[in-house]
């Protein structure tokens, strides 16, 4: 028995504030001991917050253009054999017409960095959608934008937004984007988005290119003190095409791991089982859901767009109508006796145990 990690893994079970050298123990250390002590942690933590409840975000991939050049991505600005598409407007409430009928409250119009998607055509967009469907929530996952793109947005009706940090270390966030591109402004963006009162997202893949025990490490660091409504992450998948097409792929067994970390580090978090763990294994969403995440993202995108939005290579799902992927996803959290909910899946702030005097 590792004494060193089983300390770190109870002073993380007790809400103790870690350091970044414990982190990066926790991480490198990993054994089998240890994941199954916190996956079974991080369940009993959901549980208690969210009972067996997993959210669903309809997912609408409106646009794979896209201004930015990141190295990692299979739809980046340099891919000449990327076949692009955007969306229009009409495409996109039809998307939402769909998820309505089937029981989506929560809609998440993700898409590159697209000049097309001004604020003007934006803040109409999230106003059709709102007056057509009061009770659901808008979550945008659109890119870095100038603070007062965001303020638009926000007084639009756009209620969360989902901005992957990448890495919390400046070095390794320059290896992996070029350098047009910013740590800083990437930083700028997210406090931003806080500070406008979204429910922000971050996160970050795993097994990223030149990653390491540290890097991770840092990204923890940063999560447990930015502590953000949601946390998106996935491992690395290599896009065709790309600078890093042959570099491996993260591992699923370490997002697990991470996954549970994490709901450890943040109880109320809204925690996705992401389409990168279902594609690198077929039971990777149901495998995360039992590691402590409580989201679920299918896609509403029309189906002949799907296999478009290529951020990596072999995405699930792209060939299946919406209403069957619905159905699929129920029969697959009924198996492990989680049932999908149809409501705005806000976080709950229900306090897991009672104040301590």
């Amino acid at each position: 028995m590792d004494e060193t990690l089983f300390s770190i893994i109870a002073s993380l079970e007790d809400g103790r504030r870690l350091g970044t050298d414990e982190f990066e123990y926790l991480v490198s250390h990993r054994t089998h001991e240890g994941a199954t002590q916190l996956a079974r942690t991080a369940a009993d933590i959901r549980n208690e917050i969210y009972g067996h409840d997993i959210f669903v975000r309809g997912l609408i991939e409106v646009s794979n253009y896209c201004k930015n050049d990141c190295y990692y991505c299979g739809i980046r600005k340099s891919h000449s054999h990327c076949d692009r598409y955007r969306l229009d407007d009409d495409q996109i409430l039809t998307c939402c017409r769909e998820g309505y009928s089937l029981g989506f409250r929560t809609f998440v119009l993700q898409g590159g960095e697209d000049p097309a998607f001004t604020d003007d055509r934006l803040c109409k967009l999230i106003d059709q959608i709102k007056t057509e469907y009061p009770d659901t929530a808008i979550t945008l996952s659109l890119g870095e934008r100038s603070r007062e793109s965001y303020t638009r947005l926000k007084k639009a009706g756009a209620d969360r937004y989902l901005l992957r940090h990448e890495t919390a270390d400046r070095e390794h966030y320059a290896q992996l984007h070029p350098p047009a591109m910013s740590y800083d402004n990437r930083m700028r963006c997210l406090q931003d988005l806080r500070d406008l009162g979204f429910a922000v997202g971050a996160g970050m893949m795993v097994g990223a290119p030149f990653q390491t025990p540290r890097h991770l490490a840092e990204d923890l660091a940063f999560l447990q003190d930015f502590q953000p409504d949601m946390c998106g992450i996935g491992p690395f998948i290599p896009a065709a095409g790309t600078p890093f097409e042959h570099e491996p792929a993260g591992s699923v067994e370490e997002t697990l791991y991470l996954l549970s970390i994490l709901r450890i580090l943040m109880p109320h978090v809204l925690l996705p089982a992401t389409t990168a763990l279902g594609t690198m294994d077929p039971q990777g969403r149901e495998k995360g859901i039992l590691c402590g995440a409580n989201v679920i993202m299918p896609n509403l995108s029309p189906v002949g767009v799907r296999k478009k939005y290529a951020l990596y290579d072999n995405k699930i799902c792209t060939g299946e109508e919406s209403a069957q992927c619905r159905v699929c996803l129920d029969i697959k959290m009924d198996h492990i006796g989680y049932q999908i909910v149809c409501d705005r899946g806000d976080v709950r702030r229900k306090p897991i145990c009672p104040e301590q005097p």
